[in-house]
């Protein structure tokens, strides 16, 4: 996969969707995240999961399409988590504050048990 490639698709666990990332998250990866949403929307779930164990690289475009999508969430009233994190991106996520608006989990097993 190249470093301007982003994929996702969306499963549904329980009331939670997870939607899995892959490759870069960057301008290009806007409406594929957008439909990711949407799909996951459908299942009308408690908790939205956003899987990064596969994603290898996030700008700035990037966390402002988490940021959107938390939004999205949160006028549906869908809480959000994210599991797959890397340590840089985990101090990332805690330095820009995003970890105070979603919960961020070790890995699947964990965010699925609450």
């Amino acid at each position: 996969m190249t470093a301007d490639k982003f994929s996702a698709t969306v499963r549904n666990s329980d009331d939670n969707a997870i939607i899995d990332l892959f490759g870069s998250m960057n301008a290009l990866a806007d409406d594929v995240l957008s439909k990711a949403f949407e799909e996951a929307a459908r299942f009308n779930p408690n908790t939205i999961l956003l899987n990064f164990s596969a994603v290898d690289y996030i700008n700035s475009t990037g966390i402002a399409l988490i940021v959107e999508l938390l939004a999205k969430a949160r006028k549906n009233q869908w809480e959000v988590g994210v599991f797959g994190l890397s340590d840089h991106y985990l101090q990332i996520f805690r330095l820009t504050r995003l970890s105070d608006f979603m919960e961020i989990y070790q890995n699947e097993s964990s965010a699925l048990l609450t």
